[in-house]
């Protein structure tokens, strides 16, 4: 009873900060009407309380926002001091999710413009709490955002690291060496985000948590994905490299190896404790560091190709060289992998979108 009393209490006291907030936002408009409104929606829609985010407040503030051009720097700092100055779990939790929807809600030009703001500094996912239980998972969720903030939809609609106009990797004309030597570490910093997640962190009766945390399992999915095309070219290519670059390569595999193990063991934990029976988990590959550790060797050995350069060459013989590499390691064509079974990766190709999280399902639109 007194538990359920105190609860109640900090609901009440949570509702008059934000109506006090709402009337500060009215009364004290340096920037114009537009601005003002855009303050307000964000307060209402991370409020003091249990429930999701409205969807009448999220397209209110992408309307908003889309009819007030250069307020997407205003918007970014509003929600960094939401989720700076408060002290409740409940609100700063609202406030990744909302980050988290407005990077989905958007198009390509609101979601470059959100991007700038991060690195400008004007966007913040900094929780201040220390004290309260679910800081942990709170935490977690914040420096997956500062990863996701990296990431974008592309028009098939599905997760990519976004290009910027000075990346270091635009010398890979080749699609395979950007999947290669650009996506797949991408993926690899993603995914171990990902790993930082733990479904004790989470309690049964947390339905934000649950939500957001659901999301997470979706977008991990889909980059999954592309980690496994990632490692199946990467194998494909080895003997194809300069020495350097077959270094770097053994290094990829070798965390491949760690994250393709601890990855199946959060999926099965998220199994048994996320009670969402709509998620479709995809089978994880293990890969094992006996065949790593076996590839390096033999690239020791191995002289490279000659066609190869200071850096990764056009590979137009792919299936050569993956002939070459199987007959290195003393298996058969049909039977060599880095996994311990046969790839069999089950991923739904139907993107998600965000939907209301009352039920905490989330299905698919075709």
């Amino acid at each position: 009873m007194g538990v359920y009393i105190q609860r109640k209490l900090r609901q009440a006291l949570g509702s008059v900060k934000d109506h006090a907030s709402v009337g500060k936002a009215m009364l004290h408009s340096h920037e114009g009407k537009a601005f003002s409104d855009i303050e307000i929606a964000v307060v209402r829609a991370t409020g003091h309380d249990n429930s999701p985010i409205d969807d009448k407040q999220m397209h209110e503030i992408l309307f908003l926002v889309s009819n007030s051009p250069g307020s997407i720097p205003f918007l970014a700092e509003r929600i960094s001091c939401r989720l700076g100055k408060t002290k409740d779990h409940l609100v700063a939790l609202k406030t990744l999710l909302l980050v988290h929807r407005l990077l989905r809600g958007g198009n390509r030009c609101f979601e470059q413009q959100l991007r700038s703001a991060h690195a400008s500094g004007h966007l913040q996912m900094i929780a201040r709490i220390i004290s309260d239980p679910p800081v942990s998972f709170l935490h977690k969720y914040a420096s997956y955002l500062e990863e996701r903030v990296g990431w974008v939809i592309n028009q098939a609609g599905k997760l990519e690291p976004a290009v910027s106009g000075s990346l270091e990797f635009r010398c890979y004309h080749d699609k395979s060496m950007d999947l290669v030597f650009h996506k797949l570490p991408k993926c690899q910093a993603f995914i171990h985000r990902v790993l930082d997640f733990s479904p004790v962190d989470i309690l049964s009766c947390d339905n934000l948590a649950q939500a957001a945390m659901n999301n997470t399992l979706k977008e991990s999915f889909q980059v999954y994905m592309t980690y496994c095309e990632g490692v199946a070219a990467l194998v494909n290519m080895f003997f194809d490299l300069t020495m350097p670059a077959r270094a770097l390569a053994c290094k990829i595999l070798k965390r491949a190896s760690h994250q393709s193990q601890k990855l199946d063991n959060l999926y099965e934990k998220c199994k048994q404790m996320i009670g969402n029976k709509n998620l479709e988990y995809p089978l994880v590959e293990i890969i094992t560091m006996d065949h790593v550790v076996a590839l390096e060797n033999c690239s020791v050995s191995t002289p490279t190709s000659p066609r190869s350069s200071p850096t990764p060459p056009m590979l137009s013989n792919r299936l050569t060289s993956s002939s070459k590499s199987q007959q290195v390691l003393g298996m058969n064509a049909s039977d060599v992998t880095l996994f311990s079974w046969t790839m069999e990766t089950k991923i739904s190709k139907v993107w998600v979108v965000f939907e209301d999280e009352n039920d905490l399902s989330l299905t698919s639109v075709k």
